[in-house]
């Protein structure tokens, strides 16, 4: 017995002085100090060095706000707008934050501030008299009775946070609010870059489409032209198959091509909130140009940008408040409770000075004995909070990660696109001086048709590469992070 009160003594001890000094419980939830890497991307000079043909990379402190206007393409700008206000994930995670805002709010409230309540009460009754026996020559009393009982007080009662249990659970509540809302931010950005990437995609399979519709028609044109070498015997059967081959196996390509731009419209109108039938249309590929420049954040600043990082901070964050709250339940606690009102078996009984009601109470709980779940808990906080240490370091080097990638993929598609770009234009020369050749009689038309033909193909090939570089500099804007850390 005694060994329980001296340890129940050290408790009490350690616990007040802990309070009187003001130290936390638990740990700090400062996220863990990580490694800022001097270039983001392995093999790059200076991440600040603009990839061959641009865009210009530009050492920043902040991401552009609305970096999609830098597509030069007024349609993109829209389809954007629209996603952000009628997207339906969107506004479902805009209602689920508004309201872990409000139990934020209540538990808060009802926790760190006194509860009052008012309460009345009026009532008649029979109930049962004491079977007295009393001397003759009294009456005998009646063995039940009927009265009145008139009764109002207000009460009152209030939890004082002696080791900071409540408090630490508000703020491990609210720094998931705060998680909550940097998840509904990151949710809203990934929005938009999957509006552009779309958009993007959309716009060279269309582009793509007409190039090898133009493509197949040119190799009919061949077919054509040798079935009627064939027919007067200028041209063996098998050139018309062979011309047939060539049509058919480009044709082939152009329905998938098509079911998958409808796929692509169809997930476009679902993000803005519509639809499937009305799907927007395609951006005419011509109209969208590479941006000019990008903000590449010092990982400082990337840091304080993701949304995924700060939510991964409010994680931890709430994990260190989690284990102070366990840390604080091994502490007592101390209730005070008080009423004050009026009773009695009339009206005029309960308001007059007679009728005057008053409590006053006071409860301390001191955890002895638990078998063991209190320790345990508080081992279990610890054990959470390491993960979450964890998982924040995760969330650092994948965003680190996701930077790299997207700058190593905007520098190679950038020298791929001055070799496509200049392969595109050997073969238009090509073109041309058949072309030529064939006005002069030089060569067949077929001969002329086919260099034609050969340049679309070179064209196909750098359209492709300009497109890889618009989605590459989407990806970079979008790996930026976010231009708006305040509430949403």
């Amino acid at each position: 017995m005694n060994g329980w009160r001296t340890r129940t003594a050290a408790a009490l001890g350690l616990g007040l002085s802990v309070s009187l000094a003001g130290c936390a419980l638990g740990p700090s939830g400062r996220p863990p100090a990580m490694p800022e890497p001097a270039h983001y991307a392995a093999g790059m000079p200076r991440d600040g060095a603009a990839p061959a043909g641009g865009p210009e990379l530009v050492a920043a402190r902040a991401p552009e706000a609305f970096w999609w206007t830098a597509f030069g393409a007024p349609e993109l700008d829209a389809l954007v707008a629209e996603a952000r206000a009628a997207n339906t994930d969107l506004a479902a995670a805009r209602g689920r934050l508004e309201a872990a805002r409000e139990v934020l709010r209540a538990q808060t409230g009802a926790t760190e501030m006194p509860s009052v309540d008012l309460g009345a009460q009026a009532a008649r009754q029979r109930a049962l008299g004491l079977p007295l026996e009393l001397p003759p020559p009294l009456p005998e009393l009646p063995r039940t009775s009927v009265y009145d009982t008139f009764v109002g007080q207000a009460q009152v009662r209030y939890t004082f946070d002696l080791f900071g249990s409540i408090r630490e659970r508000n703020r491990a509540l609210a720094d998931r609010v705060e998680q909550r809302e940097a998840q509904w931010r990151a949710a809203r950005e990934a929005l938009a870059a999957n509006v552009v990437s779309g958009a993007l995609t959309l716009s060279a399979l269309q582009a793509r489409l007409r190039i090898l519709e133009s493509v197949a028609d040119g190799l009919r044109r061949d077919e054509a032209e040798s079935a009627r070498r064939q027919a007067l015997g200028a041209a063996p059967r098998a050139a018309v198959l062979d011309a047939r081959r060539q049509a058919e196996a480009v044709a082939a390509q152009i329905p998938g091509l098509r079911a998958q731009a409808l796929a692509i419209r169809h997930a476009l109108a679902v993000l803005l909130g519509r639809t499937p039938d009305r799907a927007p249309e395609a951006i005419p590929f011509e109209r969208l140009v590479l941006p000019a420049r990008i903000p590449v954040l010092v990982p400082s600043a990337l840091l304080a940008a993701r949304p995924d990082v700060q939510a991964a901070a409010a994680a931890l964050r709430a994990a260190a408040h989690d284990a102070g709250a366990a840390s604080a339940d091994l502490f007592p606690s101390l209730t005070l409770t008080a009423a004050m009102g009026r009773g009695g078996y009339d009206w005029p009984a309960a308001l007059s000075p007679e009728g005057a009601l008053w409590s006053l109470a006071g409860g301390l709980t001191a955890p002895l004995f638990h078998g063991g779940a209190l320790r345990a808990q508080r081992r279990a906080t610890l054990r959470a909070h390491a993960a979450a240490e964890d998982d924040y370091r995760s969330t650092v080097l994948a965003a680190f990660r996701e930077v790299a990638d997207a700058l190593a993929s905007l520098e190679q598609a950038g020298a791929a696109q001055a070799a496509g770009d200049a392969a595109a234009g050997a073969a238009r020369g090509v073109a041309a001086d058949a072309a030529r050749r064939a006005d002069l009689g030089a060569v067949p038309p077929s001969a002329a048709r086919a260099a034609g033909r050969q340049a679309e193909l070179a064209e196909l090939d750098a359209l492709e590469i300009r497109a890889q570089r618009l989605l590459d500099a989407a990806r970079l804007f979008h790996a930026m992070g976010t231009a708006e850390p305040g509430g949403a």
